[in-house]
């Protein structure tokens, strides 16, 4: 019985750090950072980029046939 009990107790730990699980919330962490970092860039950027498309659409207009 106390052999029983040896095993089970040294056998304890390797039952406790079983990680299954732990990639998709790496993988959910992950994301969620880049999303926040992508949001954050685009609110930043907003106006540069908004004034950069209507400097292309202006430049599209003066390649129109005349």
């Amino acid at each position: 019985m106390i052999d029983r009990i040896v095993v089970w107790a040294l056998t304890l730990p390797a039952r406790v750090r079983e990680e299954s699980g732990q990639d998709l919330t790496e993988y959910a962490l992950l994301t969620g950072g880049i999303a926040i970092l992508l949001i954050t860039a685009v609110g930043l950027l907003s106006g540069d980029i908004g004034e950069w498309f209507a400097r292309l659409g202006a430049w599209f207009d003066t390649l129109k046939p005349a």
